[in-house]
């Protein structure tokens, strides 16, 4: 690694950083709106966003910094294995197909700017909607300390902060100051800033990858060393060479289709949803996306890369970043960071806002002030966002990086268990709103049990997030293992309350209200109960 500070590298990064801030703060100023004190504006970029924009959004959204740094560091330390990430990003667009633009038409209907806003109007129970709210915080919270974790990986290899001996503020100080930054433009711009500046990030990412997939190969002696290298290494490792174990084919193929049910409940793959102008706009972006996952499967073989290229680092994340730093002329290396650095600050403002929009509407609102206006749930959320983000920062400076990424590994096992609730409650209002909340719970504490209970060389708990699954013995993702007791809970309970004639909560919505689309005559937002009376 390098012991000093690249100076070509770190000024290219932080020109492309000072255009992103500029951009950030301008886009408070593009597509304004009339009336900027609502969540549909500041949260929702006011509903508008066309199928282009909302495809580097959503890109922006689920590609992030971290995605970038963890997939091919995955690979680069433990094999084929790491490659889980590619067929989960191809499952899950044929599966969002079926029910994202039904979640856009029946919230444009009613004005819900959260998935628990759907699921309080569509089954009647605040308590469900608060386990889908608290849910989706935890969730987001260590998600958005990854970001900052992938732009501190980029600044440990430019040689920026000093050395392990650096006073503490002196070695985070580019940190804080990316981290207020962020925070300042999201405070101002709300989610225009991110949909302006994952425009710079997608297409940066692009260039580099395509840059990376060319010249780096013809580097190292072309594609047949590079995989003999790694095949070399994971045969003396005792890793299984290019193909996975077949201890471990279970947990790939479960955390694969684990992941790809989790992935659109999180909060910000939903609010960059719902900012779209159009149900098509979202069926548009179901079809394109799946290029981010090309992207992805050649941004996967730098693992094997920097294997060949004889990278040693004792941080497996820091393993593309030096391998960028190692093989690309120093200028291009900054775009290459850049790229990343970009790469974190739009998932972490989308993550930030998101998060921040379940608090306001479905906590504060709900349950502390009902009678809160559009301008006072808006400030509440933007403040919110910024506390969030302090915890993310907080998380990542006082925490060891691999303790992040398992958390970051137990929020997704939580976020798959509001699937019933709100997949479920698309295409059906036969499960009882109390069974869906047991089903909850019952996900939610095996779940977190279950990963309490794994331990790895570095840490005695939550070390990861595969186990033994109950009954057949094979070693699987225990999100799914906690999903399928959730599902079970749920069916079982529902048959029971339903002949106990339990109370079944209030519908609000109507079955032609998910198939609405903007255009339709007599299609206007209809706000939720709890903001009638008030201008949204």
């Amino acid at each position: 690694m390098n012991d000093g500070v690249n100076g070509v590298a770190l000024t290219v990064f932080i020109l492309f950083f000072l255009a992103v801030t500029v951009m950030g703060f301008l886009a408070a100023r593009w597509r304004k709106a009339e009336n900027e004190h609502s969540l549909d504006e500041w949260g929702l970029g006011g509903r508008s966003f066309g199928t282009w924009i909302t495809w580097f959004l959503l890109g922006g959204d689920l590609y992030t910094a971290y995605t970038f740094v963890a997939v091919p560091a995955a690979i680069y330390a433990a094999g084929a294995a790491g490659f889980f990430a590619v067929p989960y990003t191809i499952l899950v667009y044929p599966l969002i197909f079926t029910f994202l633009p039904r979640l856009w038409s029946v919230s444009h209907k009613h004005g819900y700017v959260t998935t628990s806003d759907f699921v309080r109007g569509r089954f009647g129970s605040k308590g469900l909607s608060l386990a889908v709210a608290v849910t989706g915080i935890l969730a987001t919270m260590p998600y958005i300390a990854l970001q900052l974790v992938g732009i501190q990986a980029v600044l440990d290899v430019m040689g920026v902060g000093g050395g392990e001996n650096t006073n503490w503020f002196v070695k985070d100080l580019p940190l804080l100051i990316a981290f207020g930054v962020l925070a300042a433009y999201t405070y101002s711009s709300g989610l225009r800033a991110p949909a302006l500046i994952a425009f710079v990030k997608d297409t940066l990412i692009y260039i580099v990858i395509a840059v990376a997939i060319i010249y780096i190969p013809i580097k190292l002696g072309g594609f047949d060393d590079v995989f003999g290298a790694a095949s070399e290494k994971y045969t003396a490792a005792k890793a299984g060479g290019l193909v996975p174990l077949e201890a471990g084919q279970w947990t790939y193929a479960t955390l694969a289709l684990g992941s790809a049910l989790a992935l659109f409940m999180y909060p910000h793959s939903i609010t960059a949803t719902l900012s779209s102008r159009s149900r098509e706009v979202i069926r548009r972006n179901t079809t394109i996306l799946p290029l981010y996952s090309l992207m992805l499967g050649l941004l996967a073989l730098l693992g094997f890369m920097a294997i060949a290229a004889g990278v040693k680092v004792t941080n497996p994340q820091l393993a593309i970043p030096q391998l960028f730093e190692d093989m690309f002329p120093d200028w291009f290396a900054g775009v290459a960071f850049a790229a990343i650095g970009i790469g974190a600050l739009v998932p972490a403002a989308i993550m930030s806002i998101a998060a921040a929009n379940l608090f306001t509407r479905n906590i504060y609102k709900d349950f502390i002030k009902p009678d809160a206006t559009p301008a006072q749930e808006t400030k509440v959320s933007k403040l919110v966002s910024l506390l969030v983000k302090v915890g993310a920062l907080v998380f990542v400076l006082t925490m060891d990086k691999t303790v992040a990424i398992n958390f970051q590994l137990l929020g997704g096992i939580w976020i798959l268990q509001t699937f019933p609730a709100l997949v479920g409650g698309l295409f059906t209002r036969w499960f009882h709103r109390w069974a869906l909340l047991a089903g909850w719970a019952v996900g939610m504490i095996y779940g977190t049990v279950a990963a309490y209970g794994v331990a790895s060389p570095t840490q005695k708990h939550f070390g990861g997030s595969a186990k033994e699954i109950p009954g057949i013995g094979e070693i699987g993702y225990i999100g799914l293992t906690a999903f399928i007791l959730n599902v079970a809970v749920t069916v079982v309970l529902t048959f029971v309350l339903k002949a106990a004639k339990a109370p079944d909560g209030i519908d609000e919505t109507s079955p032609e209200d998910y198939t609405a689309d903007a255009g339709d005559p007599g299609v206007e937002v209809e706000l939720p109960p709890a903001t009638a009376g008030t201008s949204h």
